[in-house]
């Protein structure tokens, strides 16, 4: 009896005696896993949503103000290549926005919350991943998919292949989450990309593509397939792949149980979500519709001819309310609609006079006439017979 007594008391002055060893929840998890589910001070807005939503909000400001002027220059080039990654580059950005909004209203700590903010991860996810892999098809394809029905089958074919990734993807984050994307505190799970390996898997796949894609200019295809020839789309090539890199560096060291992955993890998802939408802009639209407008010339100034030989006729250009310079007019003064692109690649030299029946009747400056063809006037009766040869001017 004394003996089960004096146990007690040394049982009890254990539990007194030691420390409470139980941290707090934000002291257990590091700063690249808190940075992902803390919320502002009485509010359910999350800092990583914010640091998602204000670049594209940003951008999406930049492409409102210069909506106008992309609307007019599309209009003039009635081009289906520039219209198509201009309409996906305003839905990513407007999907992105969405989603960084509704995330920030819905509670994720629920189970139904946390199932709506995996679905709208994954569907921005899809977005993104067509419009980069439609992209880099144009890209490749140098133009020669501008028409309606090869565009909208490159589109079906990217949508098919991004819409069995981010399935796959979403039903792995729904039914067999990552551990790593637990938070113990609130007990429920953060969008962890379908699973380390999965992220990881996937990620070394593009990266091997993107390489390939990369080193073509380098090696014997170049002989015989049209490669790009812009040098910007090879940097959006190389980003691509250095970004894909780096997810699968950061997902393999995250899968093997190395925290520091979660960190690269983080990043490389912040700047995939807020850079891509405008890296596609930039790479392969901004010169484009960034193309100034040249100055409309109201005065006329008659052509003077010294000495007009009988054999040597000149026509100038005449000034008129028609021939002041539009978009189209400006656009339509190169070989060919995709030089100011980076869908272009190297082709044999054009016939001038070829290339002057693309242009615009307004754009060109005038006709000179000399003696070594002929040209019959009037009727079989009465006619004027002379020689001429047509040089642009």
């Amino acid at each position: 009896m004394i003996g089960k007594l004096e146990e007690s008391v040394i049982n009890a002055t254990t539990i007194i005696d030691t420390p409470n060893t139980t941290q707090s929840p934000v002291e257990q998890d590091r700063f690249c896993k808190l940075i992902l589910y803390l919320e502002v001070a009485n509010t359910r807005v999350r800092i990583w949503d914010i640091i998602i939503l204000v670049p594209n909000v940003l951008f999406m400001i930049f492409l409102a103000v210069r909506f106008n002027r992309a609307r007019l220059k599309l209009r003039a080039t009635n081009s289906p290549i520039f219209m198509t990654v201009y309409c996906l580059v305003i839905g990513n950005i407007i999907i992105s926005v969405i989603r960084c909004i509704v995330s920030m209203t819905v509670n994720a700590a629920t189970p139904l919350g946390s199932t709506a903010d995996k679905i709208l991860w994954v569907t921005v996810r899809f977005f993104l991943l067509a419009t980069e892999m439609s992209v880099v098809i144009f890209g490749l394809a140098c133009g020669h998919l501008d028409s309606r029905s090869s565009i909208r089958h490159v589109l079906i074919g990217t949508s098919l292949i991004s819409l069995v990734y981010t399935i796959t993807q979403g039903v792995l984050e729904i039914v067999l989450p990552d551990d790593s994307f637990h938070i113990h505190s609130k007990d429920f799970d953060l969008y962890g990309h379908g699973g380390m390996l999965f992220w990881f898997c996937s990620s070394l796949i593009f990266t091997c593509v993107y390489l390939l894609i990369f080193i073509l200019p380098w090696t014997r295809l170049r002989e015989r397939l049209a490669l790009p020839t812009k040098r910007t789309f090879y940097i959006y090539i190389f980003l691509l792949m250095s970004l894909d890199l780096m997810q699968s560096i950061g997902a393999g060291l995250l899968n093997y149980g190395i925290d520091d992955g979660l960190c690269v993890v983080d990043v490389t998802t912040g700047l995939y979500f807020t850079v891509l939408t405008p890296l596609v802009y930039h790479s392969f639209l901004s010169e484009f519709l960034g193309v100034t407008q040249p100055s409309l010339m109201f005065s006329y100034k008659a052509q003077v001819d010294d000495a007009m030989e009988d054999d040597n006729v000149s026509l100038p250009h005449q000034q008129s309310f028609s021939s002041l310079k539009t978009d189209s007019d400006y656009i339509f003064q190169n070989n060919c609609v995709y030089d100011s692109t980076q869908f272009t690649c190297g082709t044999t030299p054009i016939n001038p006079l070829y290339a002057a029946s693309l242009q615009s009747p307004d754009s060109i400056t005038g006709y000179s006439i000399t003696s070594s063809q002929s040209l019959e006037i009037g009727g079989p009766t009465q006619g004027y017979h002379h020689n001429f040869s047509v040089q642009q001017q």
